[in-house]
Parts: C-alpha cells; structure tokens; sequence
C-alpha cells in the first residue's frame, strides 16, 4: 500500500493508494482503524444478508405453503428493500469513528496494552 502526502510530490501523490490530507504522521495509524473498522462492517453486513436470505428466500419460495403460509410477493419486495436498508444503515455507523491521529493513537496504544496483559 502506497501513502503519500498531500504536500508531496505530484509523483508521489499519483502513484499512492492512499493521501494523507494532513502532515501528520499520526494520520497513518487513522488509516489502519478505518481499514479494520470497514472490514469488520464488510463481515456484519455479509451475514446479515446471508441469514436473511437463508430465512426469506425459502419462505418466498413457499416452503410453509403446505401449513398454510404462502408469503406474498409485495411481503417480499417490501423485505428485501429492508435488508438492503439495514445493510445501507449498518455501514453508516462507521461515521461514528474518531479518525482524529490523537484518538487513533490512542486506541493503539489502548490495544497493546490489553495484548501485554
């Protein structure tokens, strides 16, 4: 992974995967919480979609249709755009992260010392 500067070179700045706004180093710790915070939203949301497919797919399909449960197609449509919103929103919450290099350090630092003890 390539980071650069916002200051830096054209070069550097072009050829980089990831800009740094500021000149503090601190920042890059930043980075890396936003990469481990979107990876572990990328796997909430994964199974959420997962279950609810496991779940609503086969009761679309009518598999309670012999009970006497037969889901109807506007039910469905209705959930699957819910789950789409419920997946929109859990991303969302990675809004929530303090992305300030102090704040990242700290968190840092506060995981080392739990992996010390």
């Amino acid at each position: 992974m390539g980071l650069a500067i916002g200051a830096g070179t054209d070069v550097a700045i072009a050829s980089a995967g990831v800009i740094l706004a500021s000149d503090d180093p601190r920042s890059v710790l930043s980075v890396i919480e936003l990469s481990r915070a979107g990876y572990r939203k990328m796997r909430q949301n994964l199974w959420w979609a997962a279950g609810y497919n496991l779940i609503s797919v086969p009761l679309a399909a009518g598999v309670l249709a012999p009970v006497g449960f037969v889901m109807p197609m506007a039910v469905g449509a209705v959930l699957m755009s819910l789950s789409t919103v419920v997946v929109a929103l859990n991303a969302q919450l990675l809004r929530r992260l303090d992305l300030r290099p102090e704040a990242s350090t700290a968190a840092v630092l506060d995981r080392q010392d739990l992996a010390v003890r």
